[in-house]
């Protein structure tokens, strides 16, 4: 039975560099020389496409290699269950987590690679004033501690980035770059990535995506209308668009969603003649484009003659165009003798349209609008805690339509998640399309100017407002079904909060070494619930964190079965040597009885045992009923 302890890579976050290191080993062994890379070698097999001059072109900046670094390094954190703080809990798919988003995002990668079909971010903008993640690159746990005010520690305060300090660009870039390479991993190949931004950092921005998703992944930048009146006190010009950089992991196989049709372009289409193919609507048949057969003349059915106007051709050929007048699809006009016009009908053009990269605000909202909605759902004391930064829900609706499927459980991820408008959009837009989208918010419990009696920090506004909405969905008709009464709609949400390890990490006192050996008995914190053990196993194999857990009591203990048997854990405090062979044969027979497609892992406290005999009978014992990967912690 291997003992796992916090230094162990299993209980950890995945180590890129390490699995960097394999791919290449994998592709390029003979540049490996007494398992160090051999770069000489590695550039005379790249040849041509190594870039050896000091002089390239591309995005540097003061910290950029660290920053890098930074995105390599692997957590030793986890995620404590909230069941208290979260919303049907038992059954639902969605997760909100307080914490460093950065410390957070490579807790989720085991877990999540590969899984998120949607990433929406709205960070920092960079205009002076707001909140910067000065990330402690040695222990970013401790880090978050001392932002949030959980351990003392002195001149680490939430700042401004002032462009007197000197780093202004450099600090922000430092900050996004390590958390944009980490989302990158967690996307589909066929997923996106939506990123507001304004101009203080929009050039920054690009070219930091350039490089992180690649310049050819470059979808779009779209323009939203944020205000729907000028600012006359601004000094030069009034502000009033924000940017929405658009990415796709691999563009090539990524396809944006059609957005529904407005009614206003479905009643466009009329049927004056009564077609038996439905209403359509008529299209000019001349184009500029030149086209060698596209010069003709036709005639109406009134004999009246039409030419193609100078500099202009018809679109088809002669015969091609006789075909379509006879299949009634080219229109004359009410009076048989107008400018022939092509009929294209409802029923065969694309079922929604094509987005568009101007967005204004009586389609999608604007910056008001969310400030109200925010209100409506959350209940302020005090006006100052009302973000200014806030995104309404109708822009965030049509994101999510763009990047998701209403068919599948898309999952969206917003590590900026703010007052909590993309985990409000998910639930709206699957109360309206029937959608089984789920969500991971994360959001750093940073304080409100003015702390609240029940919301006190911008993580609890997150899980206030998204709260209320479940809550008023669930009320409505709409909320409570899918639209084909597949499923219950999932209004929910299990909130999870960043800490340190559940395992102690080795850390003798060479003073006292007796007092240290003595403390390190117990290997798991004393603190901890058995809950939050089992969710950090979770994290660390990496399973879903809302994957089903099934518990059954054999010889007197609590077993959790995870993922129809694909982790099996008992973390009794004691397990007497009389109950070994008994708790080992029932565990056994479960396994049998779940039958599991795979590999099972299962899991024991290693101070349970009373001595190293029964914890061995016991590994045995299921050994031999083919529980292979037996493991304690």
């Amino acid at each position: 039975m291997k003992k796992l302890t916090a230094e162990d890579a299993e209980t950890r976050s995945p180590d890129v560099v390490a699995e960097n290191v394999e791919q290449l080993k994998t592709i390029f062994p003979e540049a490996f020389t007494e398992e160090k890379v051999d770069f000489e070698v590695l550039k005379q097999l790249l040849g041509g496409m190594v870039e050896e001059r000091e002089e390239k072109y591309g995005l540097n900046w003061h910290g950029k290699r660290r920053a890098r670094q930074l995105a390599l390094t692997p957590s030793t954190g986890t995620l404590r269950p909230c069941p208290e703080e979260s919303v049907d809990w038992d059954t639902t798919k969605n997760l909100m987590i307080e914490g460093d988003n950065l410390e957070v995002l490579k807790l989720l990668q085991k877990s999540y690679s590969g899984k998120v079909k949607l990433i929406y971010i709205d960070p920092p903008y960079n205009t002076g004033n707001d909140f910067i993640y000065p990330d402690n690159f040695q222990d970013n746990i401790k880090n978050y501690l001392e932002l949030t005010g959980q351990v003392d520690s002195a001149g680490n305060k939430i700042s401004s980035n002032t462009e007197a300090s000197g780093r202004f660009h450099t600090d922000w870039l430092n900050m996004m770059y390590p958390r944009l390479k980490l989302a990158r991993n967690l996307l589909q190949d066929d997923g996106s990535v939506f990123i507001s931004i304004d101009d203080n950092e929009f050039d920054n921005l690009r070219r930091l995506c350039d490089e992180i998703f690649g310049p050819e992944n470059f979808v779009a930048t779209v323009i939203w209308q944020k205000v729907f009146s000028p600012k006359n006190t601004a000094s030069y010009f009034s502000e009033d668009h924000d940017y929405i950089l658009v990415y796709a992991k691999r563009k090539e196989i990524w396809e944006p969603q059609l957005l529904p049709r407005s009614e206003e372009t479905i009643a466009r289409y009329t049927n004056p003649d009564d077609d038996p193919r439905g209403p359509w609507l008529s299209g000019a048949l001349q184009a500029r484009n030149y086209y060698s057969k596209g010069q003709y003349e036709v005639a109406s059915p009134s004999g009246k003659k039409f030419s193609n106007p100078k500099g202009t051709y018809w679109r088809f050929s002669y015969e091609r165009f006789l075909d379509l007048d006879k299949d009634k699809r080219i229109w004359w006009g009410e009076s048989k003798d107008g400018v022939p016009r092509l009929k294209r009908f409802i029923s065969e053009v694309k079922s929604g349209v094509v987005p568009q990269t101007l967005w204004k605000y009586e389609d999608v909202g604007h910056t008001q609008e969310a400030k109200e909605e925010l209100l409506k759902y959350v209940d302020f004391e005090n006006s100052e805690n009302v973000l200014n930064s806030v995104k309404p829900t109708r822009l965030l609706r049509n994101i999510v339509r763009i990047g998701t499927s209403s068919d599948t459980e898309d999952l969206v991820l917003d590590f900026f998640a703010g007052s909590g408008p993309t985990g409000h959009a998910v639930f709206a837009q699957n109360a309206e399309d029937g959608g089984r989208r789920r969500f991971i918010l994360v959001q750093l419990p940073e304080p409100l100017p003015i702390p609240e009696k029940l919301v006190r920090t911008i993580a609890d506004l997150t899980k206030s407002r998204i709260r209320n909405v479940s809550k008023e969905l669930a009320e409505s008709s709409n909320g409570k079904l899918n639209l084909d009464n597949r499923a219950v709609a999932d209004l929910g949400f299990r909130v999870f909060k960043l800490a340190s390890s559940n395992i102690r990490a080795w850390d003798p006192n060479r003073d006292d070494l007796p007092t240290t050996l003595h403390d390190s008995i117990e290997h798991l914190k004393t603190d901890r619930t058995e809950q939050d053990i089992l969710f950090e196993l979770l994290l660390k194999l990496g399973l879903d964190l809302t994957i089903p857990i099934e518990q059954k009591s054999i010889a007197g203990k609590t077993v959790h079965n995870i993922g129809a048997g694909t982790l099996l854990v008992c973390l009794a405090e004691k397990i007497a040597s009389a109950k070994v062979e008994l708790l080992a044969l029932g565990i056994a027979a479960w396994h049998k009885e779940l039958a599991p497609a795979g590999e099972t892992t299962v899991v024991f406290r290693d101070s349970a045992f009373a001595d190293d005999v029964a914890k061995t009978n016991l590994t045995a014992i299921l050994q031999q009923h083919g529980l292979e990967n037996v493991r304690s912690l």
